[in-house]
């Protein structure tokens, strides 16, 4: 959602009606997983996907047909299903995706979350007599709120509880089939030192979706004119500006500068922390001597041995763009918890 909802939003503001498509449950090979979307505004722009191009053609059909008569609805796709090869599922698999009109009041609470970067849960009713209702829960309470009255207080309590799971699924409370969706904050990456591979590497992580913030004490190398494309730029230690700007689950570190003044009060700071990636650019030579000084500086051997080095995937990278590349891949093997070490 946090991916398509600006364009949502610009639809919804220029008076477009629009409807949203999410993929609830899936079986054996489909190609997208519970909460892909895909959204539609006739008469032909859409954003977004549900199947990769397979069920496409069918579900924008259904959501213009909600959007007539503005009723959600359930569709299932399946191999055993005269509709899977006419619509092309016929590589195996099932889906089920829930379709519904968007309403305006929905967008706005969504927009407000995802600008925050805020942790939430959205909880919808996906079949049965309390069809369509819904609930948008964060860490504040209760934010939105729409359908059978009786319903609400089991939806906000599975939302409350998928908060702390950050398990977005579809399942059964009371005998309401309902899906529940965490959307969690954008990734962010850290970047300390503003060193050749730092541009490539940040433009990429832009274009993965992940906000990006480069620290760097020297502004020659951090300078605007080699990073325009960046807005969150700092020009000091990375132990003050790692302070500020907070390391969690969702923070992933990467070290560039080559420079033990900077390099060793990052990693001091960024070890011990929630941040699930910190890699540095280094030698395996360099690297020894760096565990030397943190060692004697106190930092234990089981938070040594969370640095990532030599940095990335090994792709026999060459050019600061391949070794940027062979970094991403790395991190976003972290993300999804994928491990090569």
């Amino acid at each position: 959602m946090r991916d398509i909802l600006p364009q949502l939003t610009d639809w919804l503001n220029e008076g477009k009606p629009v409807a949203t498509a999410t993929v609830v449950s899936t079986w054996g090979s489909s190609p997208r997983q519970p909460g892909a979307k895909l959204a539609v505004t006739p008469p032909h722009a859409m954003i977004g996907s549900v199947s990769g191009g397979c069920v496409e053609g069918t579900v924008i059909d259904e959501a213009v047909a909600s959007l007539n008569d503005y009723m959600p609805r359930l569709l299932h796709f399946g191999v055993a299903d005269e509709a899977a090869w006419e619509v092309g599922l016929a590589c195996g698999g099932e889906i089920d995706i829930y379709v519904e009109p968007l309403d305006s009041a929905l967008a706005e609470a969504l927009t407000q979350r995802t600008a925050d970067e805020t942790t939430y849960a959205v909880v919808t009713v996906v079949s049965g007599g309390a069809l369509g209702t819904k609930v948008v829960v964060d860490a504040a309470g209760l934010a939105y709120a729409v359908g059978n009255p009786d319903a609400l207080d089991l939806l906000t309590f599975a939302a409350l509880t998928a908060l702390h799971s950050g398990q977005t699924e579809r399942t059964t409370t009371h005998d309401y089939d309902i899906f529940i969706e965490v959307i969690q904050p954008r990734p962010r990456l850290i970047v300390i030192g503003g060193a050749h591979v730092a541009q490539p590497l940040t433009k990429m992580a832009q274009m993965l979706g992940f906000r990006v913030s480069l620290i760097d004490p020297r502004s020659a190398f951090a300078s605007t004119e080699r990073f325009s494309h960046i807005s969150d730029i700092h020009h000091t230690y990375p132990d003050k500006a790692l302070e500020t700007l907070g390391l969690d689950a969702h923070s992933y570190v990467v070290v560039l500068s080559h420079d033990p003044k900077i390099d060793d009060p990052a990693l001091r700071l960024a070890l011990p922390s929630p941040a699930p990636y910190i890699g540095i650019l280094s030698s395996r030579k360099t690297h020894a001597k760096r565990v030397e000084r943190l060692t004697a500086a106190g930092i234990p051997a089981e938070q040594l041995a969370r640095i990532h080095t030599p940095i990335g995937l090994d792709i026999g990278a060459v050019t600061p763009e391949e070794i940027a590349v062979g970094i991403m891949a790395e991190i976003i093997a972290v993300r999804r918890g994928k491990s090569f070490r």
